[in-house]
């Protein structure tokens, strides 16, 4: 088959289009002009465009976005920061919310400052993830899972059922994935507890279990072509047919399969983990009274969930965002009842015992 002529500039092009045809509902009218800036980290195109520049408008707070692309490299830099931190408001995963809240990084959220906490569907705001110690410490903006995602001209609906075609000699030097987050799926796959928190109480148990899933992949290594690292690695791998299938987050595959290109996933049999990107304030933030605005402000309409959707690729937690989508993007950014029925999410409360034990086996497996 000849290699589609399809670049990734291309392609995200074609995204910060989508962010850009955010239209401008009177979301912001209630909020009172307050001058002076708010400092957000966050991932590229979660602050839509055209929703910053109506709120810098509108309240006449500067909104000064710095680009991560790392949970662990976000928390070591605030960490630096503590307890005089630059940044009033980051972008922190649900499971990672432990890490920080340990080290006093977050504050806990107010919601009774948020009037538009309701706008946010309940599947996700009040989730056993999301209350820890009492206290809500995020705002739930975007969801994301690990799918399976495939090439269509190259690999059938029927071959994907199974997280098993992803270790298939049919496939050999033609699959990736990302090793630490395949640990925890071939764990869920062997029947065990891929959060690890049912073994918090016999770490010897979670130890053997994390040994049986590093002896898999290790016996499995000869068929795999790349352990990557991130979305754009494997959209590219995708894109050059380096690869026919491979474990993905939904955001990156879904931005494929919106700009055109033969792309679907899909949920294996066995299951999978999903997680929650959520917008967080730092403690002792040095804007937080504006902190709070961006936050109520960003929360107050579906269509800037949509806009989110459009330019990530994640699902919108906004009840009503995909009235806002097209029928392609609808079908991009949803899963069958039977797929979500096997949809588990990450969990932060065995992370220590758990990474203590799995980060080296993605060592060994690397070495191996």
């Amino acid at each position: 088959m000849t290699k589609l002529t399809f670049s990734r500039r291309r392609f995200l092009g074609t995204a910060a289009a989508g962010t850009a045809a955010l239209a401008s509902p009177a979301y912001l009218r209630s909020a009172h002009a307050a001058g002076g800036e708010v400092n957000i980290w966050t991932y590229n195109d979660f602050v839509p465009e055209a929703f910053k520049k109506q709120f810098e408008a509108e309240t006449g707070i500067k909104v000064n976005v710095r680009l991560v692309d790392d949970q662990g490299k976000q928390f070591n830099l605030l960490a630096a920061e503590a307890p005089n931190p630059t940044v009033d408001i980051m972008t922190v995963a649900g499971h990672r919310f432990l890490q920080f809240i340990d080290n006093d990084l977050l504050a806990p959220l107010d919601t009774d400052r948020l009037s538009n906490w309701g706008k946010i569907n309940p599947t996700f705001s009040e989730s056993d993830w999301s209350t820890i110690n009492g206290h809500k410490w995020g705002a739930p903006i975007l969801s994301g899972m690990e799918v399976l995602a495939y090439n269509t001209e190259l690999v059938s609906p029927e071959e994907v059922k199974s997280w098993d075609v992803l270790f298939s000699e049919k496939y050999k030097g033609q699959t990736a994935y990302i090793l630490q987050d395949m640990m925890s799926i071939i764990m869920l796959k062997m029947g065990y507890d891929g959060n690890m928190v049912a073994y918090l109480d016999d770490p010897a148990k979670a130890e053997a279990i994390v040994e049986e899933a590093k002896q898999y992949l290790i016996d499995k290594k000869p068929l795999v072509r790349k352990y990557y690292d991130g979305g754009a690695e494997v959209q590219q791998m995708f894109v050059n047919q380096d690869i026919a299938l491979g474990h993905s987050w939904n955001g990156p595959a879904a931005a494929l399969i919106n700009d055109g290109f033969p792309l679907a996933m899909t949920i294996p049999q066995e299951g999978s983990y999903g997680f929650v990107y959520t917008y967080n304030i730092a403690n002792n933030a040095p804007n937080a009274d504006n902190a709070y605005t961006f936050l109520n402000a960003i929360l107050a309409s579906p269509e800037i969930g949509a806009a989110m959707t459009k330019a990530s690729g994640f699902i919108s937690t906004y009840k009503d965002a995909s009235n806002y989508l097209t029928d392609l993007e609808k079908k991009s950014t949803s899963f069958t009842d039977e797929e979500m029925s096997t949809l588990k999410f990450f969990r932060a409360e065995a992370n220590e015992m758990k990474y203590g034990f799995v980060d080296p086996a993605v060592e060994a497996i690397k070495a191996a």
